[in-house]
Protein backbone atom coordinates (compact mmCIF):
# COMPACT_ATOMS: atom_id res chain seq x y z
CA UNK A 1 0.00 0.00 0.00
CA UNK A 2 2.49 2.57 1.05
CA UNK A 3 4.70 1.29 -2.10
CA UNK A 4 1.78 2.16 -4.77
CA UNK A 5 1.26 5.37 -2.86
CA UNK A 6 4.84 6.52 -2.83
CA UNK A 7 4.91 5.44 -6.80
CA UNK A 8 1.66 7.31 -7.54
CA UNK A 9 3.02 10.46 -5.30
CA UNK A 10 6.24 10.07 -7.55
CA UNK A 11 4.56 10.18 -10.76
CA UNK A 12 1.68 13.00 -9.94
CA UNK A 13 4.58 15.68 -9.34
CA UNK A 14 6.20 14.41 -12.69
CA UNK A 15 2.96 14.73 -14.91
CA UNK A 16 2.42 18.15 -12.78
CA UNK A 17 5.02 20.29 -12.72
CA UNK A 18 5.17 21.32 -16.68
CA UNK A 19 1.59 22.92 -16.03
CA UNK A 20 2.71 24.53 -12.28
CA UNK A 21 5.88 25.80 -14.38
CA UNK A 22 4.24 29.69 -14.03
CA UNK A 23 3.57 29.12 -10.43
CA UNK A 24 5.69 31.09 -8.27
CA UNK A 25 8.65 29.27 -7.74
CA UNK A 26 10.17 28.55 -4.02
CA UNK A 27 13.79 29.47 -3.10
CA UNK A 28 15.12 26.45 -1.93
CA UNK A 29 17.86 27.30 -0.19
CA UNK A 30 18.02 27.18 3.19
CA UNK A 31 17.94 24.34 6.73
CA UNK A 32 14.55 22.31 6.67
CA UNK A 33 13.61 19.48 8.79
CA UNK A 34 10.89 16.56 7.89
CA UNK A 35 9.62 13.25 8.51
CA UNK A 36 9.20 10.45 6.24
CA UNK A 37 7.51 6.78 6.14
CA UNK A 38 7.78 3.86 3.90
CA UNK A 39 8.07 0.60 2.59
CA UNK A 40 10.96 -1.66 2.48
CA UNK A 41 11.48 -4.61 0.24
CA UNK A 42 14.45 -6.89 0.93
CA UNK A 43 17.16 -7.88 -2.06
CA UNK A 44 16.93 -11.32 -1.81
CA UNK A 45 20.04 -13.45 -3.17
CA UNK A 46 18.92 -16.60 -4.32
CA UNK A 47 22.37 -17.90 -4.62
CA UNK A 48 22.89 -17.83 -0.72
CA UNK A 49 24.17 -21.13 1.20
CA UNK A 50 26.09 -21.58 4.62
CA UNK A 51 29.51 -21.94 4.70
CA UNK A 52 31.49 -24.98 6.80
CA UNK A 53 34.78 -24.70 8.94
CA UNK A 54 35.24 -28.28 10.21
CA UNK A 55 39.00 -27.76 11.39
CA UNK A 56 38.38 -25.09 13.00
CA UNK A 57 41.03 -23.20 10.93
CA UNK A 58 38.63 -19.67 10.15
CA UNK A 59 38.16 -20.35 6.44
CA UNK A 60 34.61 -21.64 5.30
CA UNK A 61 35.08 -23.81 2.27
CA UNK A 62 34.75 -27.20 4.18
CA UNK A 63 32.49 -30.00 3.52
CA UNK A 64 29.93 -31.34 5.83
CA UNK A 65 30.27 -35.03 5.28
CA UNK A 66 28.22 -38.32 6.41
CA UNK A 67 30.06 -41.42 7.68
CA UNK A 68 29.75 -42.52 4.00
CA UNK A 69 31.60 -39.68 3.29
CA UNK A 70 28.42 -37.56 1.23
CA UNK A 71 27.95 -34.22 1.33
CA UNK A 72 25.18 -33.85 3.86
CA UNK A 73 23.93 -30.90 2.66
CA UNK A 74 23.50 -32.31 -0.28
CA UNK A 75 19.94 -30.98 -0.37
CA UNK A 76 20.82 -27.56 -0.99
CA UNK A 77 19.52 -23.86 0.32
CA UNK A 78 17.24 -21.90 -0.42
CA UNK A 79 17.24 -18.10 0.44
CA UNK A 80 14.16 -17.67 2.77
CA UNK A 81 12.71 -19.32 5.96
CA UNK A 82 12.07 -23.20 5.32
CA UNK A 83 8.68 -24.42 5.63
CA UNK A 84 9.48 -28.14 6.88
CA UNK A 85 12.55 -30.25 7.28
CA UNK A 86 12.94 -31.51 3.29
CA UNK A 87 13.98 -28.65 0.10
CA UNK A 88 10.89 -29.96 -1.83
CA UNK A 89 8.46 -28.00 -0.15
CA UNK A 90 9.83 -24.77 -0.67
CA UNK A 91 10.57 -21.85 1.41
CA UNK A 92 8.80 -18.76 2.58
CA UNK A 93 9.86 -15.09 0.94
CA UNK A 94 11.46 -12.92 3.09
CA UNK A 95 8.99 -10.59 4.83
CA UNK A 96 9.19 -6.97 3.26
CA UNK A 97 8.46 -4.25 5.93
CA UNK A 98 8.18 -0.78 6.85
CA UNK A 99 9.90 1.95 8.02
CA UNK A 100 9.40 5.95 9.75
CA UNK A 101 11.99 8.46 10.36
CA UNK A 102 13.11 12.17 10.99
CA UNK A 103 15.72 13.96 8.68
CA UNK A 104 17.62 17.25 8.99
CA UNK A 105 18.86 18.90 6.20
CA UNK A 106 20.39 22.46 4.04
CA UNK A 107 20.39 23.15 0.20
CA UNK A 108 21.48 25.87 -1.44
CA UNK A 109 19.56 27.41 -5.18
CA UNK A 110 22.23 28.53 -7.43
CA UNK A 111 19.25 28.98 -10.45
CA UNK A 112 17.58 26.49 -11.26
CA UNK A 113 19.78 23.62 -9.67
CA UNK A 114 19.43 22.73 -6.00
CA UNK A 115 22.51 21.50 -3.77
CA UNK A 116 22.54 20.43 -0.09
CA UNK A 117 23.56 18.01 2.17
CA UNK A 118 21.08 16.18 4.89
CA UNK A 119 20.84 13.32 7.59
CA UNK A 120 18.44 10.70 8.45
CA UNK A 121 17.54 8.32 10.82
CA UNK A 122 14.64 5.56 10.71
CA UNK A 123 13.44 2.64 12.02
CA UNK A 124 13.00 -0.49 10.14
CA UNK A 125 11.69 -3.99 10.34
CA UNK A 126 12.91 -5.67 7.21
CA UNK A 127 14.30 -9.39 7.11
CA UNK A 128 16.79 -11.40 5.14
CA UNK A 129 16.88 -15.04 5.96
CA UNK A 130 18.86 -18.06 4.04
CA UNK A 131 18.06 -21.60 5.26
CA UNK A 132 20.46 -25.02 4.37
CA UNK A 133 18.80 -28.65 4.74
CA UNK A 134 20.59 -31.58 5.87
CA UNK A 135 20.05 -35.78 4.97
CA UNK A 136 18.88 -36.01 8.63
CA UNK A 137 16.58 -34.19 7.65
CA UNK A 138 16.95 -31.21 9.35
CA UNK A 139 16.76 -26.96 8.23
CA UNK A 140 19.26 -24.43 9.27
CA UNK A 141 18.05 -20.93 9.06
CA UNK A 142 19.89 -17.94 9.60
CA UNK A 143 17.40 -14.67 9.91
CA UNK A 144 19.08 -11.03 9.92
CA UNK A 145 16.68 -7.94 10.33
CA UNK A 146 17.35 -4.56 10.17
CA UNK A 147 16.23 -2.89 13.01
CA UNK A 148 17.24 1.13 12.17
CA UNK A 149 19.28 2.84 9.84
CA UNK A 150 20.98 6.04 9.71
CA UNK A 151 22.60 8.03 6.79
CA UNK A 152 24.56 10.84 5.38
CA UNK A 153 23.81 11.84 2.04
CA UNK A 154 24.49 14.29 -0.98
CA UNK A 155 21.65 15.50 -3.04
CA UNK A 156 21.64 17.34 -6.73
CA UNK A 157 18.37 18.54 -7.82
CA UNK A 158 16.94 20.57 -10.62
CA UNK A 159 13.91 23.34 -9.39
CA UNK A 160 11.14 23.70 -12.06
CA UNK A 161 8.22 25.82 -10.79
CA UNK A 162 7.63 24.42 -7.34
CA UNK A 163 8.89 21.05 -7.87
CA UNK A 164 12.70 19.36 -7.16
CA UNK A 165 13.11 17.11 -8.77
CA UNK A 166 16.66 15.78 -7.05
CA UNK A 167 18.88 12.62 -7.06
CA UNK A 168 20.88 11.93 -3.60
CA UNK A 169 23.72 9.20 -2.67
CA UNK A 170 25.85 9.26 0.14
CA UNK A 171 26.93 6.94 3.08
CA UNK A 172 24.36 4.30 5.27
CA UNK A 173 24.61 2.67 8.45
CA UNK A 174 22.41 -0.26 9.70
CA UNK A 175 21.59 -1.93 13.09
CA UNK A 176 20.44 -5.57 13.03
CA UNK A 177 19.16 -8.46 15.20
CA UNK A 178 20.60 -11.58 13.73
CA UNK A 179 18.58 -15.08 14.34
CA UNK A 180 18.86 -18.39 13.88
CA UNK A 181 16.34 -21.62 13.68
CA UNK A 182 17.25 -25.20 13.39
CA UNK A 183 15.24 -28.70 13.02
CA UNK A 184 18.25 -30.66 14.65
CA UNK A 185 18.10 -31.48 18.20
CA UNK A 186 21.31 -34.18 17.94
CA UNK A 187 23.60 -31.06 18.29
CA UNK A 188 23.91 -28.29 20.66
CA UNK A 189 23.92 -24.45 18.57
CA UNK A 190 25.97 -21.79 20.35
CA UNK A 191 26.87 -18.39 19.28
CA UNK A 192 30.34 -17.82 19.12
CA UNK A 193 30.66 -14.35 17.79
CA UNK A 194 27.24 -12.47 16.47
CA UNK A 195 27.99 -9.46 13.45
CA UNK A 196 25.01 -6.76 14.35
CA UNK A 197 25.51 -4.05 12.72
CA UNK A 198 26.81 -3.02 9.07
CA UNK A 199 27.87 0.09 6.93
CA UNK A 200 27.68 1.28 3.36
CA UNK A 201 25.81 2.79 0.61
CA UNK A 202 22.61 4.36 -0.10
CA UNK A 203 21.59 6.08 -3.49
CA UNK A 204 18.33 7.22 -4.90
CA UNK A 205 16.29 10.12 -6.01
CA UNK A 206 12.50 12.08 -5.29
CA UNK A 207 10.74 14.93 -6.39
CA UNK A 208 9.92 17.39 -3.46
CA UNK A 209 6.85 19.44 -4.26
CA UNK A 210 6.31 23.14 -2.09
CA UNK A 211 2.52 23.62 -0.67
CA UNK A 212 3.76 26.89 0.97
CA UNK A 213 4.27 28.46 4.19
CA UNK A 214 7.60 26.17 4.51
CA UNK A 215 6.01 23.09 3.67
CA UNK A 216 6.59 20.31 1.04
CA UNK A 217 6.16 16.96 0.28
CA UNK A 218 7.78 14.45 -1.53
CA UNK A 219 7.65 10.98 -2.67
CA UNK A 220 11.27 9.73 -3.19
CA UNK A 221 13.21 5.99 -3.89
CA UNK A 222 16.51 4.23 -2.34
CA UNK A 223 18.38 1.18 -2.65
CA UNK A 224 20.68 0.46 0.49
CA UNK A 225 23.76 -1.93 0.52
CA UNK A 226 25.01 -2.46 3.73
CA UNK A 227 28.20 -4.87 4.33
CA UNK A 228 27.42 -6.73 7.56
CA UNK A 229 29.40 -9.91 8.88
CA UNK A 230 27.08 -13.34 9.62
CA UNK A 231 26.71 -14.53 13.49
CA UNK A 232 29.13 -17.72 14.28
CA UNK A 233 27.26 -20.59 15.19
CA UNK A 234 29.00 -23.50 16.72
CA UNK A 235 27.65 -26.97 16.14
CA UNK A 236 28.65 -29.29 18.73
CA UNK A 237 27.94 -31.98 21.16
CA UNK A 238 24.99 -31.67 23.30
CA UNK A 239 26.31 -34.39 25.57
CA UNK A 240 23.86 -37.47 23.52
CA UNK A 241 25.41 -36.78 20.52
CA UNK A 242 26.41 -39.93 18.28
CA UNK A 243 30.18 -39.88 17.53
CA UNK A 244 29.45 -40.53 14.06
CA UNK A 245 27.80 -37.11 13.76
CA UNK A 246 29.12 -34.91 10.40
CA UNK A 247 29.30 -31.76 12.67
CA UNK A 248 31.72 -33.52 15.31
CA UNK A 249 33.22 -36.91 13.02
CA UNK A 250 36.93 -37.58 13.59
CA UNK A 251 39.80 -35.77 13.41
CA UNK A 252 37.70 -32.90 14.72
CA UNK A 253 35.59 -34.02 17.47
CA UNK A 254 35.18 -30.29 18.67
CA UNK A 255 32.79 -29.28 16.33
CA UNK A 256 31.82 -26.96 13.39
CA UNK A 257 31.69 -23.81 12.81
CA UNK A 258 28.67 -22.78 10.56
CA UNK A 259 27.85 -18.84 9.16
CA UNK A 260 25.92 -17.76 5.85
CA UNK A 261 27.51 -17.05 3.10
CA UNK A 262 26.59 -13.28 1.69
CA UNK A 263 28.27 -10.76 3.45
CA UNK A 264 25.39 -8.03 1.79
CA UNK A 265 21.94 -6.85 3.11
CA UNK A 266 20.34 -4.72 0.04
CA UNK A 267 16.99 -3.05 0.65
CA UNK A 268 14.42 -1.12 -1.56
CA UNK A 269 13.13 1.63 0.12
CA UNK A 270 9.94 3.91 -1.25
CA UNK A 271 9.06 6.89 0.99
CA UNK A 272 6.53 9.49 0.96
CA UNK A 273 7.18 12.41 3.19
CA UNK A 274 6.92 16.12 4.55
CA UNK A 275 9.39 18.88 5.11
CA UNK A 276 9.31 21.92 6.90
CA UNK A 277 11.99 24.77 5.61
CA UNK A 278 12.99 27.58 7.48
Amino acid sequence: MIKTLASSALALAMVSTPALAQSVAPDWSGPYVGIFGGYNQSNDDGDENLGFDRNLDGRYGDQVSTALGANAFSPGFCGGMATSTAPGTGCRDDNDGVEAGVRAGYDMQFGNFVVGALAEYSVNNVQDSVTGFSTTPAFYTFTRELESTAAARLKLGYAYGPALIYGTGGYAYGKFENKFRTSNQANSFTETSEGDDGDGWQAGGGVEYALGRGLTVNGEYLYTSLDVESPVIRVGNNGTTPVANPFISAPNTTGTDMIRSNGKFGTHMFRIGMNYRF
